[in-house]
């Protein structure tokens, strides 16, 4: 039998039923789009270094799945110490629901964000059917959140209010303003 000719061929797991095939596709998307968010943000040198850095440990979360664990500890760690850093730089613009709105950078990121969290679900499907390491669980959220406040800090990089999102299904507390009335 001749072999297969791999041109036709974009990924060889494709036809598996398990969903680690599933995950590998969604952490594949996460992480073209940290790559296109980190060539748009070369003018923030921060996020523009930090996503660059997240750029290869996205597909090192996509292979830790299948493969050899290549999310450690210190990852972990590392990932948390963007977070207190960017939670710490946009803490007064986070106090409420903000939609995903501002510069393309911005706007990217919480694409960004978006393609984490859809990760996060296509890993807890992966669960249901093998023992996944809880430290991917943690880093891919973590990463999410990460993500979230880079998209927020970029806004603020370049002047950009944030819009807060009320929902009319969901009761959320409004903040009081100095003369006590809800906002």
């Amino acid at each position: 039998m001749p072999k297969k000719d791999l041109r036709f061929l974009c990924y060889p797991f494709m036809r598996e039923s398990a969903s680690t095939v599933d995950f590998e596709i969604r952490t594949d998307s996460l992480t073209t789009k940290i790559g296109l968010a980190a060539s748009l943000t070369k003018d923030i040198p921060i996020i523009h270094e930090d996503l660059l850095y997240l750029l290869p440990m996205a597909y090192h979360l996509n292979g830790s799945a299948r493969g050899k664990l290549a999310i450690q500890e210190k990852d972990l760690e590392r990932l948390s110490m963007m977070y207190d850093f960017y939670e710490a730089e946009v803490k007064d613009r986070i106090d409420q629901f903000l939609l995903p709105y501002g510069t393309t950078a911005a706007c990217v990121l919480h694409t960004c964000r978006s393609e984490a969290k859809k990760s996060v679900r296509a890993l807890h499907k992966l669960s249901l059917e093998k023992e996944i390491p809880e430290i991917l669980f943690d880093y891919t959220h973590l990463l999410a959140n990460v993500l979230f406040l880079m998209a927020v800090y970029t806004n603020k990089q370049n002047g950009i209010r944030e819009i807060p999102f009320i929902s009319k299904s969901y009761p959320v507390r409004q903040k009081r303003n100095l003369e006590g009335q809800n906002q």
